[in-house]
C-alpha cells in the first residue's frame, strides 16, 4: 500500500543495534518492488529502502539501464533508483524478472570492485 510491508517495516525497526555497530557500513544495497498498479507508489517503496540503507552507512547501486533504451526492454518501467516491477494478475512479467536478474548481477559487480 505505496511502502514497504508491515513485516520489512517492523525488521527495519529491530536494527537498531546493528545501527549503533555500524554492522553493515560499507555493504553495498538495492532495492525492488511490485505492484498491481502502473503507479503505486512503487516510487516511495523504492525511496524507503534507499533511506534505509543510507541510514546504515550502506552503498546504494541503483538500476544503470535507462527506461525504454535497453536492447532487451529491462527497466521497462524506468526507475533509475532500483526495480519497480508491474503485476496485475500476480505473474510476474518476464522483462521485469529479467531486470531482476541483472540488478542481482548489478550488486554482485559494485560489491566485487569494492572487495578489495
Amino acid at each position: 500500500m505505496g511502502s514497504v510491508s508491515a513485516q520489512f517495516k517492523a525488521f527495519a525497526d529491530a536494527t537498531g543495534e546493528l545501527w549503533a555497530e555500524k554492522a553493515w557500513s560499507d555493504k553495498v544495497a538495492a532495492g525492488f518492488t511490485i505492484g498491481s498498479n502502473l503507479s503505486g507508489d512503487q516510487l516511495h517503496t523504492i525511496q524507503y529502502l534507499q533511506v534505509f540503507a543510507n541510514q546504515h552507512g550502506m552503498l546504494w547501486a541503483s538500476l544503470d539501464i535507462p527506461g525504454n533504451c535497453d536492447p532487451q526492454n529491462r527497466n521497462r518501467l524506468g526507475a533509475q533508483s532500483g526495480l519497480i516491477a508491474h503485476s496485475k494478475d500476480g505473474v510476474l512479467n518476464d522483462t521485469d524478472l529479467m531486470t531482476a536478474h541483472y540488478l542481482g548481477q548489478r550488486v554482485a559487480h559494485v560489491a566485487k570492485k569494492f572487495s578489495g
